[in-house]
């Protein structure tokens, strides 16, 4: 990118973008590493269960844009992740997550009965450990990837 275009500024959809694509991949890898810990996976068919686990990791897309777009309302700027203050972000980013997978795990399991654990899945108050740990997991990993992909961001923040 030239010197002139990082005047300006990222384009809009930065880190949107990057932040997508990366929890994408990384999301989709553990949607199928956590199948044994589903009831309806076990005899599902190839094809049923990918494209079950390609849902599950779209919303999980979601779950990461709308925590990051908590943190950037928070921190006053869709860059909270290349700024030196940036701890406060990864705080409120991690909580909003949390708290959203919390919620759409108990409504799914417990009140839409939308899928069940295996006997397989630790529990921890009701709750699947699985997906806790996706959760605490998966996204620090994405934002590190997307904020060394946005890296030159960070040079000219300081």
């Amino acid at each position: 990118m030239s010197a002139s275009a990082r005047r300006n500024g990222p384009p809009l959809w930065q880190p949107w973008l990057a932040l997508g694509l990366f929890a994408f991949l990384l999301h989709f890898v553990w949607e199928l590493l956590q199948t044994p810990f589903y009831a309806q996976m076990g005899g599902a068919r190839h094809w049923a269960a990918v494209l079950r686990c390609t849902r599950a990791t779209g919303g999980d897309v979601l779950i990461t844009w709308g925590a990051y777009a908590v943190a950037a309302a928070w921190g006053h700027s869709r860059l909270w992740l290349v700024s030196p203050r940036r701890r406060a972000g990864l705080v409120v980013f991690l909580l909003a997550g949390l708290a959203v997978t919390v919620a759409l795990e108990w409504l799914n399991v417990f009140v839409w009965r939308n899928w069940a654990y295996s006997l397989e899945m630790p529990v921890v108050l009701g709750f699947g450990l699985a997906p806790i740990l996706q959760w605490l997991l998966v996204p620090p990993f994405t934002l590190w990837l997307t904020r060394r992909h946005l890296g030159w961001l960070s040079e000219e923040i300081r």
